[in-house]
């Protein structure tokens, strides 16, 4: 049996990033980054709702898709899937290939309708379908939630190990510096921005991480090799020291057998098939059919061919994490056992601070340690640049959906630069308590990160899911049966997830005293459970109680998207008092005969802000950069919105390009059946 040799002390393995090589190719990176940044902050409108919200909706397929996979590969992917892939194999390879089908999902199902009701967040779709604003509140409220204390916190936290792992830098200053740097160019350049520097920085991410891959797999001894040695990388030591407090198994320490099954035993597999194929479809279609951060990339599509495109590019993006990080992952518990599969609890804290285990640090020791000079600043780069990808794709979702869903229910007559300004404040306030969450994270270290995710993810989102599938599809759901379904569902939710944060999720070593009637099933069966449960409630209460008419319906759900009638929204006696800068697109036939146009209270305040303007330079300056200066030209006339809301809104196809699109669907689902078929 093959055992890598002790390892080094902590100071000897970290190899800080410190020459002048690697230090100029990370400051290059930022450089470019900005410039990219600034780029696009000059070319687009920022200045509206649109324009710093939806990118104007003018992004074309290419940028939406490399945004699509950015937003979604942050950090904490690559940190996850490598860790569970050194602790696992590459059962955990299947999250990306689930999600792969989902991103289809997406674009041929979910954002044609978003795109007729013309929306911009998610709870605004909601509280067109259903009416009310409880919904909706709800909705916000929990992605909210959701965004602090999961996501941010598993990219600062996967953030924070490979820095520690390749500079050496304090933690705080180190990620503190990253938000800072993501919120300047968050703020000052909206969404397109946001797009365009994921475009560049998708490029650097999949750039770098292939070359590390050829760098592990070289030193392994290639593809074969790999398959070979990780069933015998097993850690040197592997006795307890303190037998009175603790006992480690042989299944603690050695691989699994199915390590490079992708479907396993549905009963005492780690990551069970059904629970895999069903459990993870239902929490992919949250995230990547209802999530803002996702669904508001595919909104700032010029049209719904351009959605397509980008979602197909997203999707074959999707078939590289289990190359480019699954695997490199394995390969590392093969090149440093001892550090990356250590078992004892002592010696895991000595090597990376926590007892539970460091297969965490997999994927951070390939690059400090393969890598050469000049590369490994790359990677850093690289590194960064998923990380503040993932974190300003979250930071400026957040910000929509504050601005548009909680800020304007407090102000109703808000205006265009107020909203601008409080979206921006808002980041700001995001920042501060994603800094302030930094100790937590460090004190709850889970031994998995990405099972940290999907676990919690599983106990909040299912019942969002069935939410959106029924509204979507199935007309008879009102609003009584979704809102009793949600907040069933939530109940349910978070009496799991309290109980196991109660008793404590455990570890091989240590079990968790949790009992196994609420802790026992697996996450992903629960989310099954719970899917189920939401979807039942939500339908008896929708039968149980009126139907709304089909006049409320047009356009709102699938079966009515082409629909030509007139729909008379459930929330237009609330949008009435609002101003449209507000943000929502006014496209019922209604709304559209109406017309809003400027007060002469609002030309005479425009005119003033104009003529301080030119008198304060160093403010029209600012302005500028922040994006709130106001838009030059003439107004556009009441016939030139209508008809751009009607653009807008329109999901016609080029029969050519339509065909061209699911000709490419077919064949990347082949791709991706063959690949699943081959590693089942």
């Amino acid at each position: 049996m093959e055992t890598a040799t002790a390892s080094p002390s902590p100071t000897a393995q970290t190899a800080p990033i410190n020459n002048p090589i690697d230090i100029c190719v990370i400051v290059a990176y930022f450089l470019l980054v900005i410039a990219v940044g600034l780029w696009s902050m000059c070319r687009m409108n920022r200045s509206t709702i649109g324009g710093y919200f939806l990118a104007g909706r003018s992004m074309v397929w290419g940028p939406i898709g490399a945004s699509l996979f950015a937003s979604n590969i942050g950090s904490g992917h690559f940190v996850g899937l490598a860790g569970t892939g050194a602790a696992r194999g590459i059962a955990v390879g299947g999250f990306e290939w689930i999600a792969l089908l989902m991103v289809l999902l997406l674009g041929w199902l979910f954002v044609p309708v978003y795109l007729t009701a013309g929306v911009i967040t998610m709870p605004q779709y909601l509280k067109k379908r259903f009416g009310g604003s409880r919904i909706g509140l709800y909705l916000t409220v929990l992605s909210l939630l959701i965004y602090i204390f999961t996501k941010i916190s598993v990219d600062m936290f996967s953030g924070a190990i490979f820095i520690q792992q390749a500079l050496g830098w304090n933690i705080y200053m180190a990620v503190i510096a990253l938000l800072m740097i993501t919120a300047l160019y968050t703020v000052t350049g909206g969404l397109a921005a946001l797009m365009y520097t994921d475009t560049f920085q998708t490029f650097i991410i999949i750039a770098g991480s292939f070359v590390l891959m050829g760098f592990a797999f070289y030193n392994v001894g290639g593809y074969g090799a790999l398959f070979e040695k990780y069933q015998n990388a097993v850690p040197v030591l592997h006795k307890s020291q303190d037998v009175a407090r603790y006992n480690i198994s042989m299944a603690c320490f050695v691989p699994r057998p199915d390590s490079y099954h992708l479907l396993r035993d549905p009963l005492s597999g780690d990551l069970p098939w059904p629970a895999l194929i069903f459990g993870l479809t239902i929490i992919s279609c949250w995230y990547w059919c209802t999530d803002q951060v996702i669904v508001q990339r595919c909104l700032a599509a010029k049209n719904l061919t351009h959605v397509k495109a980008g979602c197909i590019m997203c999707g074959y993006l999707k078939l590289l994490p289990m190359f480019l990080m699954v695997m490199p992952g394995m390969i590392s518990r093969i090149l440093y056992t001892d550090d990356v599969a250590c078992v004892v609890p002592e010696e895991c804290q000595r090597i990376c601070g926590t007892e539970v285990g460091c297969s965490n640090i997999a994927y951070p020791k390939l690059v400090v340690t393969l890598m050469p000079t000049g590369l490994r600043g790359l990677m850093l780069a690289v590194m960064l640049a998923a990380l503040m990808s993932s974190l300003a794709s979250i930071f400026n979702s957040s910000s929509t959906l504050f601005t548009m869903d909680i800020w304007t229910r407090l102000r109703p007559h808000a205006g265009d630069k107020e909203l601008m300004i409080v979206g921006r404040v808002w980041i700001l306030c995001i920042i501060a308590v994603s800094i302030a969450w930094i100790p937590v994270v460090q004190v709850a270290q889970s031994g998995q990160l990405f099972d940290y995710i999907q676990s919690i993810t599983s106990y909040l989102a299912p019942p969002i899911t069935a939410v959106f599938l029924l509204a979507v599809f199935v007309k008879r759901v009102n609003e009584p049966g979704a809102f009793w379904g949600l907040l069933g569902g939530l109940m349910v939710g978070l009496a799991r997830m309290i109980s196991e944060f109660v008793y404590g999720s455990g570890s091989c070593i240590f079990p968790s005293n949790c009992p196994w009637i609420i802790c026992g099933i697996h996450y992903l069966y629960f989310a099954i459970i719970l899917f189920l449960i939401t979807c039942l409630l939500i339908l008896g209460a929708s039968l149980c109680t009126p139907a709304i008419p089909d006049k409320h319906l047009h356009r709102l759900v699938f079966s009515l998207r082409h629909s030509k009638e007139e729909r008379i929204d459930l929330d237009s006696m609330q949008e009435t008092e609002r101003k449209p800068a507000q943000g929502e697109l006014e496209i019922s036939d209604k709304n559209k005969q109406k017309g809003h146009s400027e007060t002469p209270g609002d030309t005479e305040q425009t005119s003033t802000y104009q003529a301080e303007s030119r008198k304060n330079a160093l403010r029209w300056c600012f302005e500028w950069f922040c994006g709130m200066t106001s838009p030059q030209g003439a107004e556009p006339s009441e016939e030139e919105k209508v008809e751009t809301a009607r653009q807008l809104t329109d999901i016609n196809e080029d029969p050519l390009w339509r065909n061209v699109v699911n000709v490419n669907v077919i064949v990347m689902m082949c791709v991706a059946v063959f690949l699943w078929a081959y590693y089942a």
